[in-house]
Order: C-alpha cells, then sequence, then structure tokens
C-alpha cells in the first residue's frame, strides 16, 4: 500500500479508475491536459498535477489512461515523460493501441531500466465505476505480480502473454463486441419491423445462448434511441482499424470484422462518431432507408 501512483489521462475511464484506486488507499497523482477534469478527485485526495514532469517524478508506478497511439506516443516519447521516470519503476499503459505501439515503447523502457506493462480493459464506464473492468495484461510475469494489487483496485486482471499479448486480447475482445452490437441491432431492428415487441425479445432470450451483456444494455440503449456515449463509436472505428491491421501482419482474413468496420466508419462519416457505439442500429437504419 506504499507505492506511489501517478495516472495520466482523467477522461471518461479514467475518472472512475483513478476514484478507485484513491479508494483503496493508495498515494496517487494524477494530470490530464484539460486540468479541470482531474479537479473532482481532490476531494478523494489525488494530488492535482500541472505538467507530465511533475506527476512522473517519484511515481513507483505510472498508470496512463489515453485515447489513441497518437496520444500515447505524444506522451511516452517526451523528454518531460522519459527523463523523469524513476529507475525500476513500471509503466502501465492501459489505453487500447496497435500491438505494435506497445512493443515499441515497451522495448524502448526496458532499455532504459523500466518496467512496461500493457493492460488495456473492458468494461465501459459501468465497470471502471464499480471496479469490475476486465484487464488484458502483456508483460514479464514478475513485473505483473508486483503491480498485481493496483490493478485488483480497477477490476479483474489477468497476464495474457508477452509484451503487446494485452493489446492483442482487447483487439480480439472488440471483434466479440462490434460483431455482438451489430447482431444485436438487427435483432432489434427485425422485431421493430415485423411488430415483435422489442423489449420483450430480449427478455425471453434471458439466460439462453443469446444472452448477453451487449443485449441487456445495448439493446436497451438502441430501443430507446438513447446513443449517448459510453463508448464512443469513433473509438470503436478505431479499434476495428486496429484489429485488421494486426490481422493483416499475419496474413489473416477477418470478413465479419471488415464489414463492421465499414459500418462504423458510414456512421462516423455521417456525423455520429462522439454517439455510442451501439448507435451501429443508426447505420442498419439508414440502409433499410435507401
Amino acid at each position: 500500500m506504499n507505492k506511489k501512483i501517478a495516472f495520466i489521462g482523467i477522461g471518461l475511464m479514467g475518472l472512475p479508475m483513478s476514484k478507485n484506486i484513491l479508494k483503496a488507499g493508495y498515494n496517487l497523482k494524477v494530470f490530464n491536459r484539460s486540468k479541470n477534469k482531474a479537479e473532482p478527485l481532490k476531494e478523494f485526495g489525488a494530488k492535482i498535477s500541472s505538467s507530465i514532469k511533475d506527476v512522473v517524478k517519484d511515481s513507483d508506478v505510472v498508470i496512463t489512461m489515453l485515447t489513441d497511439d497518437t496520444a500515447v506516443d505524444d506522451v511516452m516519447n517526451s523528454s518531460d515523460f522519459l527523463e523523469n521516470l524513476k529507475l525500476g519503476g513500471t509503466v502501465i499503459d492501459m489505453s487500447s493501441v496497435k500491438p505494435t505501439t506497445a512493443t515499441k515503447h515497451g522495448n524502448n523502457l526496458k532499455s532504459k531500466n523500466i518496467n512496461y506493462l500493457d493492460a488495456p480493459v473492458s468494461g465501459g464506464t459501468v465497470g471502471a465505476e464499480e471496479a469490475s473492468l476486465a484487464i488484458m495484461v502483456g508483460g514479464e510475469k514478475k513485473v505483473f505480480d508486483e503491480v498485481a494489487d493496483v490493478f485488483k483496485t480497477m477490476g479483474n486482471p489477468t497476464l495474457v502473454g508477452p509484451l503487446s499479448s494485452g493489446q492483442v486480447s482487447k483487439l480480439a475482445n472488440q471483434i466479440i463486441v462490434g460483431l455482438t452490437i451489430g447482431a444485436v441491432a438487427e435483432a432489434v431492428t427485425l422485431c421493430e419491423k415485423a411488430g415483435a415487441n422489442p423489449n420483450k425479445m430480449i427478455k425471453a432470450l434471458s439466460g439462453g445462448w443469446a444472452d448477453s451483456k451487449i443485449l441487456q444494455t445495448h439493446g436497451k440503449r438502441m430501443i430507446d434511441k438513447d446513443f449517448t456515449p459510453k463508448g464512443r463509436t469513433s473509438v470503436h472505428l478505431k479499434d476495428m482499424n486496429n484489429i485488421l491491421e494486426c490481422a493483416n501482419s499475419y496474413n489473416t482474413h477477418l470478413p465479419i470484422s471488415n464489414l463492421i468496420k465499414e459500418m462504423y466508419k458510414s456512421l462516423v462519416k455521417n456525423g455520429h462518431g462522439e454517439t455510442d457505439h451501439s448507435s451501429i442500429y443508426k447505420e442498419i437504419e439508414r440502409i433499410n432507408k435507401k
């Protein structure tokens, strides 16, 4: 419990994740480019840092939770970050980025005697708030074991393999999530068109083979036409692009993932980039209006 932790990226996910670290009694410094987003953590005992240099200095564990590869590169390539990390400390990137990005930063930090784990998450804002996130970790077992207590404040960590394996597992997760959201959107649409009650359909399928968290939560969002972002469409498009790039590097074809990617691409093009990824329902609606 005496570890000093730094958290960079206080957004929709970073805020509740930081809150849970603080609730567990850890010493936490936080940094966000828009400082006002980090301010609510003060009342939970966080120190709000005004710079990357200040937040990483003397921290045993540095956690990043950033939007995409560009944001991660900007932080991890900066001299303020690299020159102020504690020797022998651990950097944990919980952002969802390309496996190649994780490998690049992991190798760079290792050459400077800094440990690195790639540890993307699944579970959305609800999982972040409830500290029930699925945490997929790539890296060395010894390093994982040393910070497992920190991970457990945020959810359920699993070491899935060496460096970048966490990101590959997250891509696998996003294949299943993206395809399932698409399937639920088609199921809801079919019920609405054919006059069956979609709410009753979801209830009827409860406990059967088709049941899932996505059916229960995203299905309701589609029925209610409530696309307030929990997981943004633009972010899921990024994930689908990363999935196909990764698959291509192994000469692997993922035809259904490619179809879902094109649907998210169309959604973003038509102005729905900042809506919830369950808004793929609206893409099916658009196709049916042709």
